[in-house]
């Protein structure tokens, strides 16, 4: 009895630390890479020592394992066709695993609803930190004009952008309009008044900060989770989330001056988007099966460099997420990411008509708008180049399968 005992206290030990390292995870995700790295690796290392001490191997399966799979071995093929294999493969493990391991991580190791709550407490928590931590370097006034992220000639008034703790505007763009998603989801379906002023006063503070940002590709992103909010929960909604940009663009000249620019065919950045398009399909249309090798992009480039000329200058990705995999990995690749990607929307998009619980319901119409918001800003931009926001990614994949698996949407025990 009293080694029964002790295996099962052993047990609940290990499943409260593992669980708290995958918070940790979660938390730092924005913040630190390198916290995240620490806590991520004493997470698994604790699942895999319940897992011992159980004397079972205890995985859950999901609907999308195969596609994972098949996700895994083209990406690793790949590998192959690098000019520098052991650098690819140096990527491909070191990032891959850490996609796949938080994925399933949180899969196996989240049961119940105020484990979720307490994961989605995590992310809010530090999106706060970051959205503060941008405000400050806004008023601040740290000046951004040496990191070239803006055309100075065409731009000559934008000398500040925020990029608080992800170092890059456009980087921290794209976790915003994540984050904006997941608030505006949680803060509809919130039970409460005082719920709802709180999500609402949260949105709007991710907006500012996303404003101050000066990430076009991100605005209109922005305008594709408010679209998919209109459709997919009211259009008293749509005009609602649409009423903020609205405002604050039309009362910041410069904004509006940096939204108007996207049309203008003259803007170095759109003229640049474009040359590397056109680099990248001839990269895809050369090796289309396995792709040129995973994180390969950046060394490949210069072969195809029709439009800088400069070697000095070094790209790391195409600013298009569906050109820089298949260029990547091939058209096979891509077609297993979107396969990935796309079913973990769907079936997130079943869990928020099905769902009983508000909160659940939520928390699934924001996963969805999230991933619809990361699919538009794809077209422009590619910030699961980044590998705390392509974590971040499979985070949310991660969560539309724990409610898939805990059968959340067909039992009335939320607490």
């Amino acid at each position: 009895m009293r080694s029964s005992y002790s295996c099962a206290a052993t047990h609940y030990q290990l499943n409260y630390l593992t669980e708290h390292c995958i918070l940790a995870v979660a938390f730092f995700l924005p913040l630190s890479y390198n916290a995240v790295s620490v806590f991520l690796a004493l997470g698994t290392f604790l699942w895999m020592a319940r897992m011992a001490a159980d004397g079972r191997l205890d995985l859950r399966p999901t609907p999308f394992d195969g596609v994972i799979a098949v996700l895994v071995a083209l990406s690793a093929a790949s590998v192959l066709a690098a000019p520098d294999r052991w650098l690819s493969f140096y990527n491909y493990y070191h990032l891959m695993g850490r996609y796949i391991l938080l994925y399933y991580l949180v899969v196996n190791n989240f049961h119940t609803l105020d484990q979720l709550k307490r994961l989605v407490q995590a992310v809010l928590l530090s999106a706060g930190l970051v959205v503060a931590y941008g405000f400050y370097q806004y008023f601040q006034g740290v000046d951004t004009t040496a990191f070239e992220w803006v055309d100075g000639e065409q731009f000559p008034l934008l000398k500040v952008r925020v990029f608080s703790t992800l170092q890059n505007p456009n980087l921290l763009a794209g976790f915003l309009v994540v984050i904006v998603a997941l608030a505006a989801g949680l803060g509809l379906n919130a039970e409460s008044a005082r719920g709802k002023t709180a999500f609402l006063v949260l949105v709007l503070a991710l907006g500012v900060c996303l404003a101050l940002t000066y990430s076009r590709g991100a605005w209109l992103s922005v305008l594709a989770v408010v679209a998919a909010y209109g459709v997919l929960y009211s259009r008293k909604t749509f005009w609602l989330l649409l009423f903020v940009p609205v405002v604050v663009v039309a009362g910041h000249d410069v904004l509006m001056e940096r939204l108007m620019s996207i049309a203008n065919p003259t803007d170095t950045s759109a003229t640049l988007r474009i040359a590397l398009w056109e680099s990248t399909l001839a990269m895809i249309a050369d090796k289309p099966l396995f792709g040129i090798g995973w994180g390969a992009y950046w060394l490949v480039y210069p072969e195809y460099d029709f439009f800088i000329n400069d070697p000095a200058t070094t790209i790391f990705h195409a600013h298009n997420m569906y050109l820089h995999i298949a260029a990547e990995i091939g058209v096979p690749g891509l077609l297993a990411f979107l396969a990935m990607m796309f079913g973990h929307a769907r079936l997130a998009l079943v869990m928020a008509e099905t769902a009983t619980n508000r909160w659940v319901g939520g928390l699934m119409l924001g996963v969805l708008a999230a991933v619809i918001g990361l699919a538009v800003g794809g077209l422009t931009d590619y910030v699961l180049f980044n590998p705390q926001m392509a974590m971040l990614f499979w985070l949310l994949n991660a969560l539309t399968v724990v409610v898939y698996l805990n059968d959340y949407p067909t039992k009335n025990n939320a607490k």
